[in-house]
């Protein structure tokens, strides 16, 4: 089969970990064995978050005033770099050497109209308490929201429309390279108002769900994956009631009750994928991944 897994922000850093390099390479290496063990039964393309670090490198922009901080888009190139370099590396220590693979930096379409950039609502960089949060929000110019028991920033995420660098990417997947792209959700960029060849970034971040249900479908994947660090959706979360969804189908998935939180995007993810393609998604555990595959494991969500 040709898999999508979109590894979820906990891949890299966990809540509430320091963001070191250190860090979040163990992390990926930690992870990397079960990313090789279905490298070798599958074709593997992978997607990443960059939520913490993309909000790490805007904080250390800015404490250097010497410089206009650097927009967005440009950090979002910085981290599919960053991250794509690590999980390569990680990936192939695990992985036969003559298996090849690259990472692709991937610019993603965006609409100006969206209306996304009239309501912040994606969660960029680390975690605070609501004071420093509003300190931060007064001091910096940002919008930032409570994410659980704490706060933060906030930034627009438009619907990701077109993934520019898909015809490069389909054709190192022809060729049998494990292919690691459309990081973060992508680059945002869009061609500016009034010169429709030139192409522009964009200050937004597009949600890393929607952008791997989108290269899903446009590789013609058999199953998409969306990792991260619960074993499933529930419904009634964090309730007595709470109890998991094994197998869905698709259309089950529209009920406001899935919708909420930040289960959310991988919801709807999954949703689109297996409602435009008639195949596979599923959601769990990235320590469950071989089982999730093979469909033993996590949120399963089925043609309806």
């Amino acid at each position: 089969m040709r898999v999508v897994v979109a590894l979820g922000g906990n891949a890299l850093l966990k809540r509430g970990e320091p963001m070191t390099a250190e860090r979040q390479r163990a992390n990926v290496k930690a992870a990397a064995p079960a990313l090789a063990a279905i490298a070798m039964s599958h074709q593997l393309v992978l997607s990443h978050g960059n939520g913490p670090q993309v909000g790490l490198l805007a904080l250390q922009a800015a404490a250097y005033p010497d410089v206009e901080p650097y927009p967005l888009d440009i950090l979002s190139a910085q981290t599919e770099g960053m991250i794509g370099y690590v999980i390569e590396q990680e990936l192939g220590n695990e992985l036969p050497p003559d298996i090849p693979l690259a990472t692709v930096l991937t610019m993603i379409e965006v609409d100006p109209d969206d209306p996304a950039f009239g309501d912040p609502a994606k969660f960029v960089g680390p975690v605070y308490p609501q004071d420093q949060a509003e300190k931060l929000a007064a001091d910096q110019g940002w919008t930032v929201k409570p994410d659980g028991e704490y706060w933060r920033r906030v930034v627009p995420s438009p619907e990701p429309r077109r993934i520019f660098e898909i015809r490069p990417i389909r054709w190192l997947l022809d060729r049998g390279v494990i292919v690691i792209c459309a990081g973060g959700g992508g680059v945002p960029t869009m061609f500016a108002p009034g010169n429709g060849k030139a192409l522009v970034g964009v200050e937004a971040v597009i949600d890393k769900d929607l952008a791997s249900q989108l290269l899903a479908a446009e590789v013609g994947a058999d199953l998409l994956v969306l990792a991260t660090d619960v074993d499933g959706v529930y419904l009634d979360w964090g309730t007595p009631r709470q109890r998991r969804l094994d197998v869905v189908p698709a259309s089950e998935l529209r009920k406001p009750a899935l919708a909420a939180g930040s289960m959310g995007p991988k919801v709807e993810a999954a949703r689109r994928f297996v409602t435009a393609t008639g195949r596979r998604a599923a959601i769990g555990s990235l320590a469950e991944i071989e089982a999730i595959v093979a469909g033993t494991a996590g949120t399963q969500v089925v043609p309806t």
